[in-house]
Order: C-alpha cells, then structure tokens, then sequence
C-alpha cells in the first residue's frame, strides 16, 4: 500500500491557520476579508462547489457574498456586475464559478476582473507572472493546492519528471508552469498525444486531470511513481477519479485519494488566495 496524500488533513491544518489569521486582523479592528462569488445560471455542480467553497469561508472569518444570476445573462450585464465589484474596496477576492452558460464570452470577461482581486489566478496579468515566476501573483487554486500538498508530504521535484495527463486552461497548462518553476522536467498529454502511455510510464511524478474515470491503469504507471488524482466523476452512488485507485495503489509510492486529496486542497488554495489580496489591499503584507 502506497504513501496516502492526505489533503483533507492537511487541509484542516492550513484552514486553522489561516482562521487565526484572520482572528488577529479582526481584534486589530479591520474588516474581514471578503470574497465575492458569482454564479451565473442553475449547473448542480457549481451550486454545490459555491456551497462548499462559502462553508469553507465561513469557518475561517473569510466574509463571502454570493451573486446569483439568471442563466439567460448576458456578456455585459455581467461585465457590468463585475465592474462594480472591482471598483468595490470592501471586496478583497472576486470568483466567477466556471463553467460559464454558452452566450458568454469567457475570453472576455476572465480579464475583465481585475488582477489584484483575481484569486482564481486565471487572469492573463496573473498567469503572465506565473511564467516569470513572480511571487506577488495569484496562483491557479488547484495547481496552487497540488503544490503544498507536494511540498507537505516532502515530495521533491526539482529535477523530477512530471508528466501532466489533460492540458486544460484550469489545470493542466498553469500546473505545467508550476511544475517548471519548481524546476521539473514537464510533459503534458492531450487528446493529440500519440503514445500517452509512453509518457506517463516515465513519470516520477504523473498528475492525471481528464475527468475520465479509471483512465489511469496501475500497466500505464512507473513503480515508485507519485500519482496525483485531480479528476472527479461520479459513477451511480460512487465518487472517482482518473485513477484506478486499488489497482495503482498497490504500484506507486504515494497517491491521493478521490475524495479527500487534491479537491479540498482546492477550496483551502482558494481561501489563502483571498487572504493574500486581503493583506495586499489593506497593505498588511508581512504582518
């Protein structure tokens, strides 16, 4: 049985963390800090990762407003909504839940928000400073979470080779970035890749983020590998990732769980994210 990557229990850790953070800047007599959370239509999904995402707000004195809009929305009515909340100083953190209804366009309203209350980490300025490896940027939450939970569980990286199974714009292509900053030899695998097995057999550390269930065989792993899980599915009452779990277990030297690894490591990416533009609006850096 492989190293378990636990992000739920490191998860608690770094949320009690950050809750006694907070604590502090509130007895000092600030505000809390405040993240706006924009849902545009009804995606079951979204309305339970916004769910999720407030709860976990919440239980660290992270103030969240949540802005629920009509599926039909137009492109500027929302641009509109998110005017108003860049020019808001009371709101630190600005999250439009992905993904969008069909009508509107994504490529323009991603860069609309403005960067320093990006904490979804998507916007050009914000990925741009990801590639010149400056730390006053945002970091995408997800790759942002697979990168404590590595460095938590001692996982080295420099000099590794990282192969990255699905090249999305949420994780796939800012974790390739990540990964290269932590100066790891990266591959990443598409839907075009001829040979993925070619490619995840010589990983040292396989990241898999397809959203396709059991995609990836214990045949498809190097032995002693670390496996991260970022896929989600459900299948009848079952909850599963990309992994084959039981069978890749028993091959790799660590493996996250799904549910239980890199999703709540997601939400707590998220909600040091919105601290940081706290401390960077408030001009508390350091404190």
């Amino acid at each position: 049985m492989s190293l378990l990557l636990d992000g739920r229990s490191l998860s608690e850790k770094l949320r009690s963390e950050i809750k006694q953070e907070v604590e502090r800047y509130v007895k000092l007599g600030l505000r809390p800090p405040t993240l706006a959370v924009v849902l545009v239509g009804d995606d079951p999904a979204s309305q339970v990762y916004v769910a999720n995402k407030r709860r976990a707000c919440e239980k660290v004195g992270i103030r969240s407003i949540v802005y629920r809009l009509p599926v039909n929305t137009t492109t500027e009515e929302l641009l509109e909504l998110i005017a108003q909340l860049n020019a808001e100083d009371g709101v630190d953190g600005i999250l439009l839940q992905l993904p969008l209804p069909p009508q509107i366009n994504q490529q323009e309203v991603i860069p609309a928000i403005s960067p320093k209350k990006d904490v979804d980490g998507f916007h050009p300025e914000n990925m741009g400073r990801l590639v010149a490896r400056m730390e006053d940027g945002f970091i995408p939450c997800t790759p942002l979470g697979i990168d404590l939970l590595l460095k938590h569980y001692g996982v080295e990286l420099k000099g590794k080779e990282v192969v990255i199974v699905g090249a999305g714009f949420i994780v796939g292509r800012p974790l390739s970035l990540l990964m290269l900053w932590r100066d790891a030899t990266v591959s990443v695998c598409h839907i075009h890749t001829r040979d993925i097995v070619e490619h995840t057999k010589r990983a040292e550390v396989l990241v898999s983020a397809t959203g396709v269930p059991g995609l990836i065989k214990a045949h498809m792993v190097k032995e002693g590998a670390v496996v991260v899980d970022v896929g989600i599915s459900r299948l009848g009452d079952r909850i599963v990732g990309d992994v084959d779990f039981e069978e890749v277990k028993e091959k790799a030297y660590a493996i996250t769980p799904v549910p239980g690894g890199v999703g709540p490591m997601t939400v707590t990416a998220l909600l040091l994210n919105t601290l940081k533009a706290y401390r960077k609006a408030l001009g508390k850096e350091g404190i």
